[in-house]
């Protein structure tokens, strides 16, 4: 990823892309594999608990299916109300300890479930939440960070997929052409 990915959302794409796709194998299926995962969500030295693997699934998925509908041009409110069922028995508390900043601080729920809400929240104020996408590429479908001006990135990677994709489209057309003409 480029540096100019915040870092929330870099977090949130890691977990959204250590689900099996593609290639990929799942790595979140233990608590020890899930320790990259909550390392990059800022939760370093964390284990998770198996029900917490469970929970953490859980909310990938909602994120996950979010995305899907917003990529597929369908209705995402029914999978915002999943993740925001599974976020609500997180609280948070606004501390103001200093005369410069507010900041938010987490007191009730799982601490993981909590990070991830956050994150989410923090991407969704700052009018980065619509810059996540998933690959355009059906073989692919990684998600990543549109940093296009115009937001309008559709492959996790030109060179890999938009590539592939574009020479498919070319092959097929001049098939389609070369056959019409015989």
């Amino acid at each position: 990823m480029s540096n100019d990915v915040p870092p929330g959302a870099a977090a949130i794409i890691a977990l959204l892309n250590s689900r099996a796709h593609t290639i990929h194998p799942e790595a979140l299926d233990t608590p020890e594999s899930a320790s990259a995962a909550l390392d990059r969500l800022g939760l370093a030295g964390s284990n998770a608990s198996e029900d917490q693997l469970a929970e953490l699934r859980a909310l990938r998925s909602a994120l996950m299916a979010i995305l899907t509908a917003e990529h597929d041009s369908k209705d995402p409110a029914p999978f915002w109300a999943e993740f925001t069922a599974r976020t609500s028995a997180i609280t948070f508390q606004h501390d103001f300890s200093t005369s410069t900043r507010v900041d938010l601080r987490q007191v009730t729920g799982d601490p993981i479930g909590g990070r991830i809400a956050r994150l989410v929240a923090d991407l969704i104020d700052s009018g980065q939440w619509s810059r996540l996408r998933v690959c355009a590429n059906d073989d692919c479908r990684s998600v990543f960070y549109d940093t296009t001006r115009s937001r309008t990135q559709r492959w996790h990677s030109y060179e890999i997929c938009g590539n592939k994709r574009n020479v498919a489209a070319h092959r097929a057309r001049t098939r389609g052409a070369t056959t019409s003409i015989t």
